[in-house]
């Protein structure tokens, strides 16, 4: 079986009107506020884009009457139950205008790299974590399509917390083991590397609890391409697989309007539920807001006391009908949560990919989010990590680290940006932090330079010497703060970090290793501020050194994408090189 469903055929007929009704109404039509494309990349026009949507016009005006009268009752007649069909559901993608696949509008949150402080200053460091890794696979879907990714695609933290680790298992009654590592940094001999992991507890799929899912499905136009729709059909029908005879499934869809497809319905009906997902097809504008209230409406329908209560949100982000503001959607996923109701996200698509809303909806939304670029990363999410993706163990999770100026002169927190907390959030429980699943990993890494070594700051003029601590030996102090599942009163662990031997970056644990490796190599993509002389190919051999034990193949993977970076970086150079001297 193709890895890709086919998506029903249409008459020769109404496919010719189909393209040319979606290409002057779909809802990734161009846009003039749109950002621009990466540099050397194709685009329309504003006066060639209307020009091909005047001729467009003029086809469709000289199509006869007929042709229309059968495109209009072959899409009709599509799926009857979907009420908000108004054009054939099928349009192939080159039936678009010329070049509209070229043009660049894809949205990215804009953050600015996080300061270096100076602990006589600022000691404290308070953050959220992060278990999202739609990041790394939406680099990679850049990398491998021969591109490198713009710098506000790449979140630090979501590449290194793509990974498995090999970090120690909770002991006692807490849901989560916490360990430190210190090591030399890789690009920086007067720094070193302070890394907190955290594992949480496990669970297999069978001791999950009962989970009442929703797949909000968006099948507009602009998801009517390979990468799109038959993605999320395939992504789909491999979770489920996954599900037990006390799940519980509901199918919601939405382009001009929404619709729901399937009621809630057992899982052990897995051939009713892949029956729902196989006649979804794509066409028409892109009603988000209104799609999202049907989900949670339908997750309140089959709402289970004390199972897993979870929307699944399966788009490219590109809203353009009823809500689309993006504070007002954040803002509808924070209070649905209240609920006890969850969204992850699960992005497909290009060039009109709208990342930005998809990252900070499911975090609005106490869910996690993924990138889905080829199935293997679908079976990644779905299938190998389904308990992390589904079952969370911790809620509001907050880290804090106070910094020993005895031991740490200035430190800089690697990413995180978007998680960033005032010291005072730290104990408010009002304050929404991130969420951990069953058996996630999650690393921060901090580079840290000690007493005495040179750092990035210029000293001061008036400024008193820092006070050494009162403990000795210690580099920082350890505070994190989370909730029970269900709970709202927090509790507290803390730890000290020792200011042990600080070993070469050769002799750290393989976790270590390979996580600065990634840690390098993001930085290296968004421009290289901090990590000097250190290169592609080092990144690359710090990290081919450190693969370990890789069952799944995801470090040479990564080996592989940070050398295809270095080629793409070499021939950009080149080209730009070329140009100046011309």
């Amino acid at each position: 079986m193709s890895a890709y469903p086919v998506l029903l055929t249409r008459p020769l007929l109404a496919g010719f009107a189909a393209g040319v009704l979606i290409s002057l109404g779909a809802c990734s039509a161009a846009n003039p506020e749109a950002p621009a494309t990466e540099a050397g990349s194709p685009q329309l026009s504003d006066q060639a884009y209307k020009r091909e949507r005047a001729e467009l016009h003029e086809q469709l005006a000289a199509a006869p009457a007929e042709l229309q009268r059968k495109s209009q009752v072959a899409g009709g007649a599509v799926m009857p139950s979907v009420a908000y069909a108004p054009m054939p559901m099928s349009v192939q993608a080159d039936a678009l205008p010329p070049g509209y696949r070229d043009e660049n509008r894809e949205q990215y949150q804009k953050l600015a790299d996080n300061p270096v402080h100076a602990v006589a200053e600022t000691p404290v460091s308070t953050f959220s974590i992060d278990v999202d890794t739609g990041s790394y696979a939406n680099v990679r879907r850049f990398l491998n399509g021969g591109q490198l990714p713009p710098q506000d695609a790449v979140r630090l933290e979501e590449l290194v917390n793509y990974f498995p680790y090999a970090y120690p298992l909770p002991k006692g009654d807490v849901p989560f083991g916490v360990h430190t590592e210190l090591a030399a940094t890789p690009w920086n001999p007067e720094s070193r590397l302070l890394r907190i992991a955290i594992k949480a507890s496990d669970l297999r799929v069978d001791e999950l609890p009962p989970a009442n899912l929703v797949f909000l499905v968006d099948v507009s136009g602009s998801m009517d391409r390979r990468e799109g729709l038959p993605m999320v059909q395939s992504t789909l029908k491999l979770l489920v697989e996954q599900l037990r005879a006390q799940d519980k499934v509901s199918l919601v869809v939405y382009a001009g309007s929404s619709s729901v497809v399937l009621e809630p319905t057992s899982g052990s009906e897995k051939a009713k539920i892949r029956a729902a997902i196989d006649q979804l097809t794509a066409g028409g504008s892109t009603a988000g807001e209104s799609g999202i209230q049907l989900a949670y409406q339908q997750a309140q329908q089959g709402f289970i006391d004390g199972g897993i209560n979870r929307i699944l949100l399966a788009t490219d982000g590109d809203f353009n009908v009823g809500i689309s503001d993006f504070e007002t959607l954040k803002q509808l996923a924070a209070d649905k949560r209240k609920t006890g109701v969850s969204l992850t996200t699960l992005g497909f698509g290009t060039d009109n990919y709208n990342e930005q809303l998809m990252e900070q909806l499911a975090d609005a939304g106490d869910g996690n989010y993924a990138y889905i670029d080829n199935l293997r990363e679908a079976r990644k999410v779905l299938v190998d990590q389904l308990s992390s993706t589904l079952a969370t163990v911790a809620s509001d999770v907050k880290i804090q680290v106070e910094f020993n100026p005895a031991e740490v002169s200035e430190y800089r927190l690697l990413g995180y940006e978007n998680r960033a907390l005032k010291r005072e959030d730290f104990s408010n429980d009002k304050v929404d932090a991130g969420e951990i699943g069953a058996g996630h990993t999650v690393t921060a890494l901090y580079e840290v330079v000690p007493v005495g070594g040179k750092g990035w700051l210029e000293p001061l003029r008036y400024q008193q010497a820092a006070k050494a601590g009162s403990q000795a030996g210690e580099l920082a102090w350890l505070r994190i703060r989370y909730k029970a599942p269900g709970q709202n009163v927090s509790k507290l662990l803390e730890q000290p970090i020792q200011a042990a031997d600080v070993p070469a970056i050769g002799q750290a644990s393989e976790d270590l290793r390979f996580a600065a490796a990634v840690a390098a190599f993001a930085q290296q993509l968004k421009g290289d501020t901090y990590t000097g002389r250190f290169s592609l190919a080092d990144s690359a051999e710090l990290a081919r050194n450190a693969k370990g034990d890789d069952r799944f193949g995801l470090r040479g993977e990564f080996v592989q994408l940070v050398e295809l970076a270095q080629s793409l970086q070499t021939a950009t150079n080149r080209s730009t090189t070329a140009r100046v001297q011309q």
